[in-house]
Formats: C-alpha cells, sequence, structure tokens
C-alpha cells in the first residue's frame, strides 16, 4: 500500500532524518514543536528500530528524508516494515525553509531539525516516496542503471567522432552519425585506422559488418573507401589513436549490447506492473517514458488535480505581477527535470497522432514558436495521463466529428 499523505493532523511525532553514509541525525517532534528525540542514529536496521519503535508509542509516526535513495534506502525500508509513513523533502526546499530559521550554522542536527518542523508545519513542502511495490522498486533501480549507461553511451561517443575527426575527417563524416550500428563499431574495432581499412578493401569492410549490419554491409564499404580516397596524407598520432578507436569501439558496442539486453528487461517488468500499459498506451509514451513517469508520479494519488501534477512537472505557466509594470505569465523554471523532460519529449514524439498535430497546430497558428508549443501539448496531455492514471483506463482516441453538411451549406 502507498504511504498515506503526509498531513500534520494525522500524525503525533515527525521525525526528520538528515541522512548520511554510516549515521542519519534524526530530530523527533509531537505536535507541539517539543523535541522527543534529537540524536544521531546508526544506519542498521537494529538501531533504525530500536528509535522508530520508541517513537511510535507516542501515536502514529511520520519519517521525512531528504535522500530517498541511496543512503536513506535502509531508513526508509524498516520504517514501511513498521508501517510507519515515510515522506521526502527536496532539497532545494529544504535549503529555503532553512533561511527562516534562526541561525546560519550548517550542521547535522539544525538540518534534521529543520526537516521535522516542515513536516509538522509545512506538510505541503513534502513528497511521498516512491510506492514499496517491488515490480516499481525494481524498475526505479534499473532505469537508474540505463540512464547511466546512455550517459556513457554518449561519453564514448563523442570520444570515438573525435579520434575519427583527428585521423580522418571525411571518414569522421561517413561514420559518426552511424555509430549506433553493431556493424560499424565491429569494423573500428577491427581495423581503427585508413590504412587497415584499405587492406581490408570492399570485401573485407563487408564481411566483418555482415554479422550484425547486413544491410549496411552492402553500401557502406564503397563510400567508405571513397572517403579514404579523399585523404592521402597520414596525421601524425594516427598509430596512437588507433588504440584508442579500438578500446572506445569496444566498449561503445558492450554498452549497446548492455542497454538492449536491459530494454527487454525493463519492458518485461513495465507489462508485469498494473500502470505499465496503461500508461504505453497514450500515444509518444514509450518503454522509457513509461517507466520514467511511473517511477517519479507513481499512481499519482500524491497529487490531487492534474494542475498539481502539471506544477510538479514544471509545465504550468507562472504568473508574474508587480504593480503596473510586470504583469502576464511565464513559463516556470522550476519543477521535477526528469518528469518536465519526459512529458517534453513524449509530446514532441506524438505529434504523430493526428489529435496530438491537431493541438500543436493551433497553438502554432496562434503565434507560439514550437517548443513553446510542444509545452503546451505536454500540459494538456498531462490532463490525460492524470485520469488515466487515476481511473486506470488506458488511453482513448478522441473522436473526430464529420461537419454536418446542411451547417455547411447554410
Amino acid at each position: 500500500m502507498p504511504d498515506p499523505d503526509p498531513s500534520p493532523s494525522g500524525f503525533a511525532v515527525f521525525c526528520g532524518l538528515d541522512v548520511g553514509k554510516s549515521e542519519h541525525h534524526a530530530c523527533a517532534l509531537d505536535q507541539r514543536g517539543k523535541r522527543l528525540h534529537d540524536n544521531t542514529l546508526p544506519n542498521n536496521e537494529a538501531a533504525l528500530r530500536n528509535v522508530f519503535t520508541g517513537l511510535a508509542e507516542h501515536g502514529p509516526v511520520l519519517v521525512v528524508v531528504d535522500q530517498p535513495a541511496s543512503i536513506g534506502a535502509l531508513a526508509i525500508a524498516v520504517a514501511r516494515d513498521l508501517k510507519i509513513a515515510v515522506a521526502y523533502l527536496p532539497g532545494l526546499a529544504m535549503r529555503r525553509i532553512a533561511d527562516l530559521h534562526p541561525g546560519q550554522a550548517k550542521t547535522d542536527a539544525r538540518d534534521a531539525h529543520v526537516i521535522a518542523e516542515a513536516a509538522r508545519t509545512m506538510p505541503h513542502t513534502l513528497r511521498r516516496v516512491g510506492t514499496d511495490d517491488e515490480t516499481l522498486a525494481e524498475l526505479s533501480v534499473l532505469a537508474g542503471y540505463d540512464d547511466d549507461l546512455a550517459g556513457q553511451s554518449t561519453r564514448l561517443t563523442n570520444r570515438l567522432r573525435d579520434a575519427l575527426l583527428h585521423v580522418h575527417p571525411a571518414l569522421e563524416r561517413l561514420l559518426g552519425p552511424r555509430l549506433e550500428r553493431g556493424g560499424v563499431l565491429d569494423l573500428l574495432a577491427a581495423a581503427p585506422t585508413p590504412a587497415a581499412l584499405r587492406e581490408l578493401g570492399a570485401d573485407g569492410i563487408a564481411q566483418v559488418m555482415q554479422p550484425r549490419s547486413p544491410r549496411l554491409a552492402r553500401t557502406l564499404p564503397t563510400q567508405i573507401l571513397a572517403a579514404l580516397d579523399a585523404q592521402t596524407l597520414v596525421v601524425p598520432g594516427t598509430a596512437a589513436f588507433a588504440r584508442v578507436i579500438t578500446g572506445v569501439a569496444t566498449q561503445l558496442r558492450e554498452v549497446h549490447a548492455e542497454r538492449d539486453d536491459l530494454a527487454a528487461d525493463l519492458e518485461a517488468r513495465l507489462e508485469a506492473h498494473p500502470l505499465g500499459p496503461v500508461l504505453t498506451s497514450m500515444p509518444g509514451v514509450g518503454v522509457r517514458t513509461a517507466i520514467k513517469i511511473l517511477t517519479i508520479v507513481g499512481d499519482g494519488s500524491a497529487f490531487p488535480t492534474a494542475g498539481h501534477l502539471a506544477a510538479y512537472a514544471g509545465l504550468a505557466p507562472v504568473t508574474r505581477r508587480s504593480g503596473s509594470s510586470i504583469k502576464g505569465e511565464t513559463r516556470s523554471q522550476r519543477g521535477n527535470h526528469a518528469l518536465k523532460s519526459a512529458l517534453f519529449l513524449s509530446a514532441f514524439a506524438a505529434l504523430a497522432d493526428p489529435a496530438s498535430r491537431t493541438y500543436y497546430d493551433r497553438k502554432r497558428a496562434q503565434g507560439k514558436r514550437h517548443n513553446a508549443a510542444l509545452i503546451c501539448l505536454a500540459r494538456r496531455r498531462t490532463d490525460v495521463l492524470f485520469a488515466m492514471l487515476r481511473d486506470r483506463r488506458h488511453y482513448t482516441r478522441p473522436v473526430v466529428r464529420e461537419p454536418d453538411p446542411g451547417l455547411a451549406a447554410a
């Protein structure tokens, strides 16, 4: 079951945890703000159970952490095992709230007290920690690993293109955009220099590429040899770059293989979650986008309305008014940037859908630029996503009504 909404009326104890690797600092307040506990807390199960159990004797407890993953994971797991509600105070909100408290010291004890006081007096600043559903927990871990692999793939691709550009610019222009293809990486790992590629010849290049890129193997070898003929000079350092190209191409090949295997695993786990098929039924929402939304938003019950969800994602416009000089609305610079990015890219991918394209074109006709129109589309789609999560219903395409011939004639 998901954690109950963090509300001061439902809890007798508010325990703020400033989490750390080896030990946390726990500060617990009652409803009047009296300290019930204020001490260091070792990051081990026995110590956590002892403190949480003691606090539970005073009534319902709300545990609030400043880091829900990694170093805070055990504390959350212990609290849940004891049927204690858990919430999360984002770091930026915590720092702003800390400025309201006297003193400028930065200590674990002060931070823990700030967290507890925020839970007691400003519950609207809290965020629900993701559900303890096993499938969703696994998705969250694997999705984070996938993000790491994606970053590693980008870094290795840039490094490989840089090395090719140094050795042979014409070859980089030809192969650089194709480095996601397995056959191209196999070729660069086997023949990293222009001289090695010439030695292979068209037939040898095709033979190396054939197992993983059969279509490219029919057309690319002649293009490679033509690109090689555009440069006869051997750039100094080419022999050293050969090792770099071979090593980076091999690493990039392994990263791609791991991401492909991981994608199949992620898709299977997403299908096993009740809300997975619901999200992917919407145009523009693929497996990775659905996982990003699901791991951040959960079942959506933490948000009272679609407007709250849009504001959390940073998609809701912000009103700016100051006297008579500043009036209007502007794009929000706040919100959960990972969620905003996922919803924005999803809106872009949905432009192939007639309903989304019609709305986008209407915003463009009103004078909005491409990105602004996409933000509007993402905001509109957030309403639909919220309803889908709330009702656990698949996406239904809008009915396009034909114009009435009689009205048209009139």
